[in-house]
């Protein structure tokens, strides 16, 4: 199959530091809230990367659920494999791609659990099958049919037909504290404007332009 002649083309008007908030985590946002107004599918979804003991990076999406100055929580399993990688390395990446929109966010930074109460607060706000779903599934484990996961949700379903479903301990949230950020927008024959954000060590950031 040859992909060679598979090319977009990117139209939107260029952008210069000073049309960019000073604070990446405004900046986000109002990119973020563009995003909806577009009507992007699934605006929330981000890839996650991350590198545990093995040095071999794994990726995946992941559902961003809350941001602030403090940094960006998504909540997974705590047995998953992701989650051995960043207990072996704390470390990760993340990119938002709203191709459409011909715009990029990518995240840098550390990544450690959130409070149990915060997990707890959110997990209370999802659906009742949504909290029945993070006790069913043995996040990365092998399974052989997914009979077998239909036939345990049921059997939990069951359980807590009349009350509430208990908070799992394996399950939970993680934020990534930002140390960079880069937004990304499409230009003209490929003369992409991208604007990377640096925290130093008295907490500051600073804009600086990089080469397409």
């Amino acid at each position: 199959m040859d992909l060679s002649e598979i090319r977009g083309k990117y139209t939107t008007k260029g952008l210069d530091i000073p049309d960019l908030d000073k604070d990446p985590v405004k900046q986000f946002e109002t990119w973020f809230q563009d995003a909806i107004n577009e009507q992007m599918p699934e605006p929330n979804a981000m890839m996650l990367a991350t590198v545990g003991k093995d040095m071999m990076p794994s990726v995946r999406a992941v559902l961003l659920k809350t941001f602030d100055e403090k940094g960006f929580v998504f909540f997974t399993n705590y047995k998953s494999k992701k989650a051995r990688q960043i207990e072996e390395n704390p470390k990760a990446s993340s990119l938002f791609s709203w191709i459409p929109m011909e715009r990029q966010i990518k995240i840098e930074g550390s990544i450690e659990k959130i409070s149990t109460a915060d997990s707890l607060k959110y997990f209370l706000s999802r659906p009742k099958g949504s909290q029945i779903g993070a006790w069913v599934s043995h996040q990365s484990s092998i399974i052989t049919s997914r009979s077998l996961l239909e036939q345990k949700f049921d059997e939990i379903k069951r359980k807590f037909v009349k009350g509430e479903v208990p908070f799992p301990d394996f399950w939970g949230g993680y934020i990534i504290k930002p140390v960079r950020i880069e937004f990304w927008q499409g230009g003209q024959d490929r003369l992409h404007d991208r604007f990377l954000y640096e925290k130093d060590e008295q907490g500051s950031w600073t804009i600086t332009r990089l080469a397409p």
